[in-house]
């Protein structure tokens, strides 16, 4: 088992869930993830938020959920437009299930500046 040196006195280092210590996803697996999302029928919804707050339960949403959107392509590009008005804020998309009424996927796609 390896040993993470992660400290919240050194923000080079953070790491806060088992996931931050994944590399981050390729354009392709990004997209495999929102094909997988909109194959389940979940409603696509894309918030940001400042990396200092990434571990509230807050994020601000961009724009509202997409609900019934199919198109990848769509869904993507609002993605982009996110991280492009937001370039220093973590980005991730969320996919609704409306008939658990939770969170059927999370995923942060681009990742702001450490602070």
């Amino acid at each position: 088992m390896q040993d993470y040196h992660s400290r919240l006195s050194d923000p080079a280092s953070r790491k806060f869930e088992t996931f931050s210590y994944l590399p981050a996803m390729t354009p392709e697996e990004i997209r495999k993830q929102v094909e997988y999302i909109v194959s389940k029928g979940w409603n696509p919804a894309i918030e940001h938020t400042e990396p200092q707050y990434l571990m509230d339960s807050y994020w601000y949403m961009w724009k509202l959920p997409m609900f019934g959107e199919t198109d990848i392509d769509l869904i993507l590009g609002e993605a982009e437009a996110c991280h492009k008005a937001n370039p220093d804020n973590h980005v991730r998309l969320v996919g609704y299930d409306n008939f658990a009424q939770s969170q059927g996927a999370s995923m942060v796609i681009y990742r702001g500046k450490t602070v």
